[in-house]
């Protein structure tokens, strides 16, 4: 007999019955038909407020006119041709101003992929094998970026503990793990590994934990020192923090950046930018000799996803685009703040720019440990009961991502309905 619920299908043929990292309890499980401005539909006719927006890759919002009019135009001239394009060209000229870094781009088809690649040419380029990355930074599903992402043991720095079952134990002697924000410590363990590190790979915003004064610059500092490349994974925070990405936001520039999410506006992109020098050792002339690069992708840099892109940052680069996202992400942020103040809720909001969290803790967030002693129990109350309440979100993370397609009256709406859940919680 044919299936006709949706969710029912749905757990019938994903594992967990979804697509990833959503885990949601059965009776709360949705099939989304479709997305507009910053709501998504479900099967039922249900509206939510997106507040995951595609995990923040729809910076725009959920298929905006000036996307969708070059998309539609470029998929009649062909989707994929696994060559060189105008569109192609175009975005990377436009990469080339915009980030600090760039001084040539390659792309491929995810961020996953382009932070692997990036780690992969710092490899090459220096000659060594071991990095460095920050524990609880997410790098992607590749093999180091699943090293002591979601560490239950809290091993001594600098072990790696992996997070996913499947990957070899020779990554973790290669993948040295430091606390984000504390510069003494990475700073010892580059002394100890210098002539062993290839890269130290950082998010500059730690998933919603800003950087305190002066620790990437002193990143940039102690990579320079030691001959170690510093790279910088932009996918989350690429035209995110301002049009040239965390390094222009920040003020401190990296050898190589990987990015992906909103670069594509919803459409899958990944690219790695950086010093030309670098970059040029996938120059497939160059094969053969021992420091060459191996980087091909079917659909990397195609033309749908390129001008797909390209139209994103038209958007993007519109007058006081940066201002409303700043201003948005701050009246989010502020009335979270009063709530808990309001409820006397030992919790803290986290994040910049259009990016935010809540952390059930009263002790200062810096780094993966210190939000790890949240109280998970209340973090996992609290986006499910979002979720009922009609706001969509990843219920494994209280992480919230705003577009511009979001109003100061959603924002206001999601307000009353977190008080609503926060007072549930206190009540209880």
């Amino acid at each position: 007999m044919q299936l006709t619920n949706w969710s029912t299908r749905s757990q019938t043929v994903f594992p967990g019955g979804s697509l990833g990292e959503y885990n949601l309890p059965p009776e709360l499980s949705v099939v989304l038909t479709h997305g507009k401005g910053s709501k998504v539909y479900d099967t039922a006719a249900r509206e939510y407020v997106d507040y995951t927006m595609g995990w923040g890759s729809l910076l725009l919002g959920h298929a905006p006119e000036a996307v969708v009019a070059a998309v539609t135009r470029q998929a009649a001239l062909g989707s994929n041709f696994a060559y060189v394009s105008q569109p192609a060209i175009e975005l990377a000229e436009e990469m080339a101003r915009a980030i600090p870094c760039a001084g040539k781009v390659r792309f491929c088809a995810s961020g996953t992929e382009a932070a692997m690649y990036a780690v992969r040419f710092a490899r090459a380029f220096t000659g060594r094998s071991k990095i460095v990355k920050f524990e609880g930074a997410y790098h992607g599903a590749n093999e180091f970026g699943s090293m002591s992402l979601f560490p239950q043991k809290l091993l001594d720095f600098p072990q790696a503990e992996p997070t996913s079952a499947g990957i070899p134990p020779s990554t973790a002697a290669d993948v040295l793990i430091a606390p984000y924000n504390d510069l003494a410590t990475t700073e010892a363990i580059l002394r100890q590994y210098a002539d062993e590190i290839a890269a130290v790979i950082v998010e500059p915003l730690h998933r919603c934990t800003p950087p305190r004064p002066g620790f990437l610059a002193g990143l940039r500092r102690l990579t320079q020192e030691n001959g170690v490349l510093l790279i910088f994974d932009e996918v989350a925070t690429g035209f995110r923090l301002a049009y040239g990405g965390a390094q222009a936001y920040y003020g401190v520039t990296p050898d190589l950046a990987a990015y992906g999410k909103g670069l594509g506006g919803g459409y899958h992109i990944g690219a790695v930018a950086g010093r030309a020098d670098i970059l040029d050792l996938c120059d497939e002339s160059r094969m053969g000799r021992p420091d060459y690069v191996w980087f091909a992708s079917s659909v990397g840099g195609n033309p749908v996803t390129a001008v797909a892109a390209l139209a994103t940052l038209k958007e993007l680069r519109r007058p006081g685009t940066y201002q409303r996202f700043f201003a948005i992400g701050q009246k989010l942020r502020d009335g979270l703040a009063d709530i808990l103040v309001e409820l006397n809720i030992k919790a803290q909001v986290l994040g910049d720019g259009p990016l935010c969290a809540l952390s059930f803790t009263d002790q200062p967030v810096t780094d993966y440990r210190s939000a790890h002693r949240a109280d998970s129990v209340q973090s996992r109350a609290f986006a499910l009961g979002l979720f009922e309440r009609g706001v969509f979100l990843n219920p494994m993370s209280t992480k919230l991502y705003v577009s511009l397609a979001h109003s100061d009256e959603e924002i206001d709406r999601m307000h009353r309905v977190a008080f609503q859940v926060l007072k549930e919680i206190v009540d209880l």
